[in-house]
Formats: C-alpha cells, structure tokens, sequence
C-alpha cells in the first residue's frame, strides 16, 4: 500500500474515533470537532497579550509598516499569478511533479518535498509560524481596543495546520478601518520578521559552524555503473583514488581525467577500500543523436567497443575514433544484456548559426548536424572545434565536414570574425547546445556528485547577488533539482543521506554535529515555513488576511466615489478579485495536467 492511502486510512480511522467521542461527551467543552479537524479554544493569554499591547504608538507604527510591506506583496502576488495563469492558458506547459496535488499538502511523508527525517523540524517551523501568526493579530486586537472572545489552534488529524485569534464581532465593527487593517497585516509582519531572525542565524553563527567535509560527495550512482558494481552508494565520500587525494568533486574528476587505468583504487570516508573496474556507461542521449531511436543505443547501455576495439572510458573512444568519422559502436543493452552494434557520425552535434559562416555555405539551420572535421583535423567534442579554429585567421577558408540524417557534405568556408573578438576565427555553429560524441553522454565511474559546497553556500547566503537572490535560493532548496536540474539533489535539511557531506566546526561543536544540524534544520523550515505563510496569506482573496485588507482598501476607496450601495460595490470588488484569484491557484496546480 501506498504511504498516501495508509495516510488516508489512518485519517479515516481518526476522524470515526474522534466523532465518537465526542458525540459521546468525552472531549472537553473546548474542543470542537468537524471530521478530521479539530479546534481547540481558550481564552488563556488575553491578559497577557493585553498587557503587552501597552505601548501602543509603537505598536501601532510598526504594523503601518506591516501594512505597507502587505499591500506591496498582495499586488505583486496579483501580478505574478495572472501572468502565469495566462502563460499557462496561453502554453500549457508540461506537468511536473511540483504540479501534484499530494505536494500541495504539508504533510510530511506524502509531500516528496517533505521527508519524514524531518518532520519534527517541520512541525516546530509550522508551530512557530502559526503561534506567531496569530499571535500578532491578537496583539494587535489589544491595540487597537477590540476584544478576544477566544484563541485556539485547528489540527488536522492531530497535525498544526493552523491557528486562529476570534475578535469580538460586536468590538470589531466598532473600530475604525485602519484599526482593522493593522491587525489584519499584523499576521503577515511577524512572520516575516520570524523569518528575517531564523535566516540572519543562519547565515551568521549556526551556518558558520557547519563546513564541508573533504572527499567527492556521492548523492548516487547510476544503476549498471561501475560505482554501482563496486558497491559505492548514496552517502559515500570517495577520498582517493589509485593513492591521489580527492578533496573536492573537482579533484575527483582531475584524478580520473589524468588516469587511462581500465582498473581503479578507490578509497572511502568509512575507511573501505574497493576496486572499480571503468566501464563506457551512457548515461545520457540527445533524442536527435545518429545513434539514438528504437532498438539502437540508449541510456543505460555500455559500450564496449568502437569498430572493434575495447573502450571503457570517454578518452578511449576518443582514441579509438580518432582516425573514422563514420564508427560502428559495440555495446551492451542495459536491459538484456545482449551485445549489440549501432554505426552513425562521430562527432559534434550542434546547429549552424543564422547568417553564420557555415550556414552561408547552406549548411542546414533547422536542424542539428554532426561537425567530423575542420580543416582535416579530427573533431568529436567542442573542445576540438576552439582548437582548429584557434589555429586560424578570419578570412581563411577550411574545409568542413558535417553529418545531415547520417549523409557526409564537405563544406568550403570562409571563416568570419567572432562578434566578441575581431581577431578570433569564427565558423558560426551553437555553442551552448553543442554535444560532445554526437550527444552521448558516458560515464565511465557513474558517481552523481552532490553538490555538498553550493548547497551550504546558499545556506549561509553566502552566494553573491545580495540578500533578494540568497533568500531566492533558500525558498527553492526543497526542490532544487525540479527547479533546475543542474543541482541534481534536493536539500531537505541536514539529513541521514548528507550528514556525511558536512561536518562542525568552531565554537558550536561542542553540541556535535547532531546538535548543530538539529539547530540549523529547525532554523531552515522555521524561516521557509513562516516566509510562505507570509506569502500565502497576502493573496487577496477572502478569508486571507490579503482578502480582508483588500476589503477594507476597497471600502477606503469606494466611501469617495460617488456611487449608490457602497456595500455592494465592495463587495462586487473583492469578490471578482477573490475568484480570479481561485482560478490561477487551480490553473497552477491543475492547469499543466488539464490543458496539455
């Protein structure tokens, strides 16, 4: 069974169990039960909160600023979601997992956003926001003079899913509209100033103590991968190789670079010591590679052999290719295990450039060619391509030869001037989208690198690009590796599967590592909790906080405009924005799923 449906079965079995109860007279008066929802309400903390609200001036100018930062925020969160609403409409894009409904919850365990590791840490940050959430608008009642009837909590299934402060209705009609925006905006101003504190920690002392331990980081192996045989798995940290220190990922990818041994000695962080016996693995194909289609080389595959000689690494068949455009590749199915063979263009594969050099000699513009040669000289990644042409002048003429759906054309070009640099040769192909060995990846060890380093730097905000983009990469460190592939690993937190990537150092480490990590975890979901608890609730639309602050901007403004049935008028207002607002949140979540 699935981890949801236990979810919903045990969510079932809670809400029979506590309706029983209650229907039976065994819960306190205090707790009120709708299904799997349960509120809990008191009128303990008036007092103190009352006592708190003395100084009221100072109150009340620092919720004006809350005010501020709150209409700025629902205006931009207007903007933003009816700009992607519209792209949506517009392109539906294609569904990622961020679009699955199971990820709209906070739920630990179901979101695969949100391990179960962490869920303590989870809760703590959901428990701080919703605390201090609420606690703000029942400070700010006290302010402004409006009674508390209660405050409570609401659990879903005995998990904090929100918090609530119920003015007195009769107290709150009778306070004046900027009263009653203060308080509303008063929730979204502390949980943005929770937010400002747990990350400044973060980034200062709790961030400072934790570094990156020595060694390559391995957050996985390909299956069928060298790595894989040797039993190298997620949570290793290779830290030699054949004798030569590996400090970083970089280290480990020189010591490979610099090795032609079919045969490696790869020491582990845990003190074991295995051989690794280098195989050709692809661990990527670009879908218009010569080589890719049905029945013919994939990912997954080995290649053993290029026109009959063995390879087991890229520089192999580099060396193997060196001399034949046209090679016939042996490989190993990754499914079957059947050896099979597959011949095509060994090359670069990229695009002409418009109105480039090459696409001046009709080389095609629309579709990506294999580049074998420049001016004789053997050409398989694009490092060859800088090399041959740096041996050159503008004006030159070489002789290029490009694969198109598998046929040779030998193309006659008069080198151009590169746009960057007059003096620099410049042939006129797509350098960003270029592929080395006609765009199959190989991997010859099949480690994923974790990227241990730039996840702590974005951490400790230490990223460069001010405080705006290091709290940017914070916010999507959940789910880095949707966001952009490149970081390949999510960052959850400080958890089973990376703790070996880091250790503590300086003052702190008197707490251990388990201590620090414990510390910097909770500091994490506590300050991306409260931050889009923020956001959240600055979305105007009714019951948000956003919803009412819109409603009460609405009466400001419509009590000028000479208009009859002010009320209705308002109400015409916030309820239109209220529904454009439900449409894009559905579109965002629903929309790549039923458009496409």
């Amino acid at each position: 069974m699935s981890t949801l449906l236990w979810v919903l079965t045990g969510i079932l079995a809670y809400s029979a169990a506590a309706v029983a109860l209650d229907s039976r007279g065994y819960l306190p008066d205090s707790f009120k039960i709708s299904g799997p929802l349960l509120t809990i309400h008191t009128g303990r903390g008036r007092e103190f909160l009352t006592q708190l609200a003395r100084p009221k001036r100072g109150w009340r100018a620092l919720a004006n600023v809350g005010v501020g930062i709150a209409l700025v925020t629902m205006v931009g969160t207007f903007v933003m979601l009816i700009v992607q609403s519209v792209s949506i409409i517009q392109s539906p894009p294609t569904q990622t997992v961020l679009q699955n409904p199971r990820n709209a919850l906070v739920i630990p365990g179901v979101n695969e956003f949100l391990p179960l590791s962490v869920a303590p840490e989870i809760v703590i940050g959901l428990l701080v926001g919703l605390v201090v959430h609420e606690g703000g608008h029942g400070l700010l009642c006290r302010v402004e003079d409006i009674d508390i009837d209660s405050m409570g909590v609401v659990l879903f299934a005995l998990l904090p899913i929100g918090a609530f402060v119920e003015p007195s209705e009769e107290s709150a009609k009778q306070a004046n509209r900027g009263a009653r925006t203060r308080m509303f905006a008063a929730g979204v101003l502390n949980n943005l100033l929770i937010t400002a504190l747990v990350f400044g920690l973060l980034f200062g002392p709790i961030g400072s103590a934790i570094a990156v331990s020595p060694g390559a980081a391995v957050g996985g192996v390909f299956p069928g991968s060298a790595a894989d045989a040797a039993n190298i798995g997620s949570g290793d940290r290779i830290v030699a190789v054949d004798g030569q220190p590996v400090d970083s990922p970089a280290n480990l990818t020189t010591a490979l670079e610099s090795t032609d041994a079919a045969t490696l000695s790869v020491e582990l962080a845990d003190g074991r010591t295995v051989m690794l016996e280098r195989s050709a693995l692809v661990t990527s194909m670009a879908g218009d590679s010569p080589f890719a289609g049905d029945e013919r080389l994939g990912i997954n595959d080995t290649i053993t052999a290029v026109d009959d000689t063995p390879v087991s690494t890229e520089r192999d068949i580099r060396a193997a290719a060196a001399n034949e455009s046209n090679v016939t590749l042996t490989y190993s199915n990754g499914t079957s295990g059947d050896e099979r063979t597959a011949t095509g263009p060994l090359g670069v594969l990229t695009t002409a450039s418009t109105d480039g050099p090459l696409a001046a000699e009709n080389a095609p513009t629309d579709e990506r060619i294999v580049i074998t040669s420049i001016g004789g000289e053997r050409v398989i990644d694009f490092d060859d391509v800088t090399a041959a042409l740096d041996a050159r002048e503008p004006d030159e003429t070489v002789s290029v030869v490009a694969y198109t759906d598998g046929e040779p054309t030998e193309y006659s070009v008069d080198l151009g001037s590169h746009p960057d640099d007059e003096e620099q040769a410049f042939l006129g192909v797509d350098v960003v989208g270029a592929e080395p060995l006609s765009g199959i990846g190989v991997d010859s060890v099949g480690v994923m690198a974790y990227p241990a380093e730039n996840f702590l730097s974005i951490l400790t905000g230490d990223i460069g690009g001010g405080l705006g983009i290091a709290l940017l990469f914070l916010l999507i460190l959940p789910f880095a590796a949707v966001i952009d592939p490149a970081f390949g690993f999510n960052f959850a937190g400080f958890v089973e599967a990376n703790a070996t990537f880091y250790e503590v150092v300086g003052p702190l480490s008197i707490l251990g590592e388990g201590g620090v990590f414990l510390l910097a975890n909770i500091l994490f979901w506590t300050g991306w909790i409260n931050f889009n608890l923020a956001l959240f609730n600055c979305i105007p639309a009714f019951p948000l906080d956003g919803g009412r602050i819109l409603r009460t901007s609405a009466e400001a403004i419509v009590s000028r405009l000479p208009v009859d049935s002010k009320p209705a008028f308002t109400r015409a207002i916030t309820t239109s924005i209220g529904l454009i607002m439900l449409v894009s949140l559905v579109l965002m979540v629903f929309g790549p799923q039923l458009l496409s």
